[in-house]
């Protein structure tokens, strides 16, 4: 079987990791959210450091490399922002296929109220993720949370209308995806 990439993305605080999670559960696709590699570099680095910031991008691609390479399927969620190379999406892509895998993108959205409601859920701490509405909107506003478009599969699902479970089994039947053993 050709291994998937599932690359999940979209702004902060949208459910990437749950739906994600949901999607592992469905599939039994291995999950690689970014936040892995993001708590092992801030374990020593500060976010958008230079040493963060040159060593996380390669921790990425070097996964989905291998992962390909092996024959495994992943979900991967990805938060678009401005301290992400603009190459890292074609070089993710590249890094994958060229060992024969298949990408398949899936863009997640959600109205701003619902975005600014969830960033403080005791559950992204775990993470060491961003948890402050008003800081949200201070990036944002000063630009740094944009990124260029990323390809579009024709998914785009508004996690504020619909549950982790349904953009799950969205993703599932919009790609035919099968179950991995």
């Amino acid at each position: 079987m050709t291994p998937q990439l599932i690359f999940i993305h979209g702004p902060t605080a949208v459910g990437k990791y749950t739906v994600a999670r949901e999607l592992q559960a469905l599939t039994g696709f291995k999950l690689f959210h970014n936040h892995l590699v993001v708590d092992a570099l801030q374990a020593v680095f500060d976010f958008a450091s230079e040493p963060f910031i040159r060593l996380r991008e390669p921790m990425w691609l070097a996964v989905l490399h291998d992962a390909a390479a092996a024959g495994i399927s992943v979900i991967f969620t990805f938060a678009p922002e401005a301290t992400v190379s603009e190459r890292f999406v074609a070089d993710a892509i590249n890094a994958f296929e060229r060992e024969g895998g298949e990408v398949k993108f899936v863009a997640l959205t959600c109205a701003p109220d619902v975005q600014e409601g969830r960033v403080a859920a005791e559950s992204r701490a775990s993470f060491g993720k961003l948890r402050s509405a008003p800081i949200l909107r201070e990036l944002v506003a000063k630009g740094l949370m944009d990124y260029p478009p990323l390809p579009d599969s024709g998914l785009t699902i508004d996690t504020g209308t619909t549950s982790p479970d349904e953009s799950a089994r969205r993703i599932v039947a919009f790609f035919g995806l099968k179950r991995v053993s």
